[in-house]
């Protein structure tokens, strides 16, 4: 079944801040990401090779030896991916969340803790360590005949605040005299829109020379900033509170044809078009019967087959639409012939088949 949502919106858009619509190109996350081990599960970890070799160089650290030809017994621990996001103008000293994954044949995390893992970034340099003890949402639990029960993943676990940042990203937030701001949504329109307020709140007149704010293209805006560091701090703080209203978003239905959603946006219009909906059915079906003759007739008894055939012809309208019909009144036209809400999304690719569909489909 097809569940559809129309945004047909008022025609009046809605102020927005910039902050919401727009980030600072070169103020972003970082992902780091690092390799270690969890010590003390019960019995749920791994004898995996890479595993014990992980192991024997972590008591080698600590100066402990083992025989060669001897083969720890190691259970209680498994080999870990731990991956975290840096955030922008984090500083050492400061602490961030780490997610820890399995990466051998460990049935489970629960109970386990992280021992130190130096967390790296995509530049090789190591800039945080992280520790602790997991949180595991998910649990296992397996009975004597292999019959198993798994509730979320418990091979996968989070420790908040479980990373020492160690070093500082470099920002170009100060590097140069200007600050270039991004759109969320590239759209030409929105981005003439956005630099206008801006020139326009801080009086600003393009016309003149004097314009502060500049778009480069559909998706950055380039805006003069002043150089000391706290008064471009004050500029950004104002800056990104002037609200503005974004252009519409162009024509788009989006179809997701593995959960039956239809979004059609505001703006999707028709050509004109005639759509008939309806089917033929043929139904056949064959039934077996004993055919048998008389006490006086010479004859066998003989199995007969009797074929039914069936066919059914659905209630075939036909419906026209004028120039600039709405997909809105397309619904409504789909409903009163008593179609199922899944055959709008073979009307849909029908009509841009057709080139009657003034806007995007987009099928995920």
């Amino acid at each position: 079944m097809f569940v559809v949502f129309n945004l047909l919106l008022a025609s009046t858009a809605f102020a927005q801040r910039i902050k919401d619509v727009a980030t600072i190109q070169g103020v972003r996350d970082n992902q780091l990401v690092g390799y270690g081990l969890v010590v003390g599960l019960p019995g749920t970890g791994e004898q995996s090779p890479f595993t014990e070799q992980s192991f024997r160089t972590m008591l080698a650290n600590f100066g402990i030896a083992l025989d060669p030809n001897q083969k720890p017994k190691i259970s209680n621990v498994a080999a870990v991916a731990v991956h975290a996001k840096l955030p922008p103008f984090v500083k050492p000293g400061q602490r961030i969340d780490v997610t820890v994954s399995s990466v051998g044949e460990a049935e489970s995390l629960v109970g386990g803790t992280l021992l130190q893992t130096m967390l790296k970034g995509l530049d090789g340099n190591v800039y945080a360590v992280a520790q602790g003890s997991l949180v595991v949402s998910g649990f296992g639990a397996e009975g004597g005949d292999g019959s198993r029960v798994i509730v979320n993943t418990p091979t996968v676990g989070r420790i908040a605040n479980g990373a020492l940042v160690e070093r500082a990203v470099p920002s170009g937030f100060m590097q140069n005299d200007f600050l270039t701001l991004n759109l969320n949504y590239p759209d030409f329109s929105t981005a003439k829109a956005l630099a206008d307020t801006i020139n326009l709140r801080l009086g600003a007149d393009p016309n003149k020379g004097m314009a502060i704010a500049t778009p480069i293209d559909a998706a950055s805006i380039r805006v003069s900033a002043p150089r000391d560091v706290g008064q471009r701090v004050g500029f950004l703080a104002t800056l990104e509170n002037f609200e503005f209203t974004p252009a519409k978003a162009s024509a788009r239905v989006v179809i997701n044809s593995r959960t039956g959603t239809i979004v059609i946006g505001q703006d999707v219009r028709l050509l004109p078009a005639a759509i008939t909906h309806g089917g033929l059915t043929v139904t056949i079906s064959e039934n077996q019967t004993v055919s048998q003759p008389s006490a006086l007739a010479e004859g066998d008894t003989v199995v007969t087959t009797q074929s039914i055939i069936d066919v059914n012809l659905d209630d075939t309208r036909m419906f026209k639409f004028d120039p600039g019909i709405t997909l809105d009144q397309l619904v409504r036209a789909v409903n009163e012939v008593g179609a199922a809400p899944g055959d709008l999304m073979a009307i849909l690719e029908a009509l841009r088949e057709a080139g009657a569909l003034q806007g995007e489909l987009v099928i995920i």
